[in-house]
């Protein structure tokens, strides 16, 4: 069998491993179950390509993306190596060179995706064509805490003990919570040897700004690295478009990429990423993991990422040949808004969602640091000897000063308030604004009311912004979007702590008028959580959203937030079908729980016969023992109530051939009094 020392020199041409790669090729070549973290750029692949080599049988790896198969394939074909995927992106001569291939007994490793492994099929083939090791790459992605879940992951643990053989676990980003659940997952039964190498790329400068007139920031940007290799992330597949559009303009070289492109299309600007100087490639996240060039010179996010994981991620594609590189990430409001809306619009339990609020707000410490970007970063994944010195930070130290009592008062606000409402109600309350809302509740004779005029509110929304940096208040997934204070927030309040704020981000704080939102900051949260209601029942009834209800009508339900089945039926849109379908299920999210009712009273939910039955209700309460309180109780069924507050006549002979003459002589005219009224 051939050594890894010799294969890494006549296959690889390297003269010697990467630090931390040899222990990790000798514990999978060993046979070992092996978890390793390592940073983008460290030589994750070889340590999992090299023991295949190494190894009798085949090799099969998983990998989430058809660029990153087919990239690796290729080096590893013009290496000399017997190396092929089975992916959606194949020809159909490539498709059937590799079938050969296995059916010779000649290839040594197998790429496929993780959706493949779904048919019975590719299970079949598995089991037949001596699999010896089986490799997970991006092994994060089976972890629902972390930033890129992709639920074929989970197939993958069943396929390890299907086959009884050895699994290596590959991933560059995973905190301590996500490691937990890679073992758990991928290796159930079994305890993995775990390699956690330095996540530090001091080769990378970091960089974060406040957006001002986003797009003109890129573009200064990237002119100033004219002729470089970039990447700029974008949220949305438009901007993408724009984003290209705009800098071919002002005279580079770019291109868009993003998942609603055709097949073709994509490879052809892989293709060209990979082959030209100097091009920018402007994409969603589904453009990077694929691409393994190793002269990317800078990497900009004209949008806030989703988490420090996908940060640390996507700026990681920079730089891999360990040369100087550069990074931007802007970020404002409306982005912190789009990812808060995101988390809630999913479709996880509170708790994973709560989860998910706290790693953005890790992301915001991130873009609100005080002190050293790379130091706060590497905290994150548990490095603490960290040495500072290429970040902007460094390079220009922020505008500290002392936030106690700004902080101070802000929390006041929350809690005095029940820590049920959210940033734009609290900061009405701190300026002093006599809205409705605040009105209606009697807010304006809190003691924080008005005390919180040194700042406007484009400034207060900085604090609250550098608040969730510093993880100080979290949004409650059950409260819609409530600011909920954490264990830190408290010393502080108590006045047994104090906290530094950034002056520069707050002087600064973005004065260009928002997005128009479809509703108010306050109600945005439980918009999100309606949709993600919606978006439930419509995958279970396998219809459109828009079949349950529309966003009209989901809107009005944000803004009028009813509590029971009858204010429910008034909104737009909620007829008495969808009422008796949906009701409930809206109502629990909007008011907690669904109301209680009887059969008969529900039919009646938003009726004018609804309220007229209540009032019987009432009536014959104060009946049931006579009108002395003394006889023998009396009551009448539900459905006979539904009844009689359906009765068009107001005869007392109608009424009796309902009740019967027992209970016609107790509430008779009583009832009748209520009909004639209502």
């Amino acid at each position: 069998m051939p050594q890894p020392n010799e294969l890494l020199r006549d296959i690889f041409g390297f003269d010697a491993f990467r630090p931390g790669q040899e222990e990790i090729i000798d514990a999978v070549t060993a046979g070992q179950n092996t978890l390793a973290i390592m940073p983008t750029g460290g030589g994750k692949s070889l340590c999992f390509q090299l023991p295949a080599l190494c190894r009798s049988g085949v090799t099969v790896v998983i990998s989430p993306l058809i660029a990153l198969m087919r990239d690796q394939v290729r080096a590893l074909q013009e290496a000399g190596v017997n190396a092929g995927a089975l992916t959606s992106g194949n020809t159909d001569e490539e498709t059937d060179a590799v079938w050969q291939a296995l059916d010779r007994r000649e290839l040594k490793l197998l790429y496929m995706a993780p959706e493949r492994l779904a048919t019975t099929a590719a299970r079949d083939m598995l089991r037949r064509i001596d699999v010896s090791l089986i490799a997970v790459d991006e092994a994060h992605c089976v972890s629902q805490w972390g930033h890129d879940f992709r639920p074929d992951y989970l197939r993958i643990g069943e396929l390890r003990q299907m086959l009884d053989v050895p699994l290596a676990a590959f991933t560059a980003t995973a905190d301590a919570e996500t490691r937990v659940e890679i073992v758990e997952k991928l290796f159930a039964g079994v305890t993995p040897q775990t390699f956690l190498h330095g996540f530090d790329r001091p080769n990378i400068h970091l960089a974060f700004a406040v957006k001002n007139s986003p797009r003109r920031q890129i573009l200064d940007f990237a002119s100033a690295r004219k002729g470089q290799s970039g990447i700029v992330y974008t949220a949305t597949r438009a901007k993408t478009e724009s984003l290209s559009a705009a800098l071919r303009e002002a005279g580079h070289s770019a291109c868009h990429y993003h998942g609603g492109m055709q097949a073709d299309d994509r490879r052809e600007v892989e293709a060209r990423f990979q082959r030209e100087d100097g091009l920018i490639v402007v994409a969603t996240v589904a453009f990077g993991m694929g691409v393994d060039k190793p002269d990317i010179r800078w990497v900009a996010h004209a949008d806030l990422p989703k988490s420090i994981e996908s940060y640390y991620q996507e700026i990681g594609r920079a730089g891999r040949d360990g040369a100087p590189a550069e990074t931007l990430t802007l970020y404002g409001p409306e982005d912190i808004r789009l990812r808060r809306t995101q988390i809630d619009e999913g479709l996880a339990p509170p708790e994973r969602r709560m989860a998910d609020h706290a790693r953005l707000n890790a992301l915001l410490g991130l873009a609100e640091a005080l002190r050293c970007r790379r130091v706060h970063l590497l905290g994150y994944f548990g490095e603490t000897d960290v040495a500072c010195g290429t970040c902007d930070l460094c390079d220009t130290p922020a505008d500290v000063f002392d936030g106690t009592t700004a902080v101070r008062k802000a929390l006041s606000a929350i809690l005095r308030t029940g820590e049920y409402f959210g940033a734009g109600h609290l900061i009405d309350i701190l300026l002093g604004h006599e809205t409705d809302k605040i009105k209606a509740r009697g807010h304006q004779t809190l003691p924080t009311f008005g005390v919180g005029a040194e700042y406007d509110k484009r400034q207060w929304q900085a604090i609250f912004r550098q608040m969730m940096g510093h993880d100080l208040v979290r949004p409650d997934p059950e409260r819609h979007g409530a600011l909920r204070m954490t264990d830190a927030a408290r010393p502080i309040l108590r006045d047994e702590a104090s906290i530094e704020l950034r002056r520069d981000t707050i002087k600064n704080a973005p004065s260009r008028p928002a997005v128009k939102a479809l509703v108010s900051e306050e109600d945005a949260p439980l918009l999100s959580a309606l949709k993600a209601k919606r978006r439930a029942l419509a995958e279970a009834a396998k219809v459109p959203a828009y079949v349950i209800f529309n966003d009209r009508t989901l809107i009005e339900m944000a803004e009028k937030r009813p509590q029971t089945l009858d204010e429910i039926a008034h909104v737009g849109g909620v007829g008495a079908k969808k009422l008796q379908s949906y009701g409930d299920a809206f109502l629990q999210v909007i008011a907690g729980e669904a109301q209680a009712l009887h059969p008969s009273r529900r039919k009646l939910a938003g009726r004018n016969e609804g309220a007229v039955y209540d009032r019987l209700l009432e009536v014959q309460a104060e009946l049931a023992r006579g009108p002395q309180g003394q006889d023998k109780p009396m009551s009448c069924s539900a459905s006979l109530l539904a009844k009689v507050a359906q009765l068009r006549s107001h005869d007392l002979g109608a009424l009796t051939r309902i009740l019967g003459e027992r209970r016609a002589e107790r509430f008779g005219p009583a009832f009748l009094d209520v009909l004639k009224d209502t």
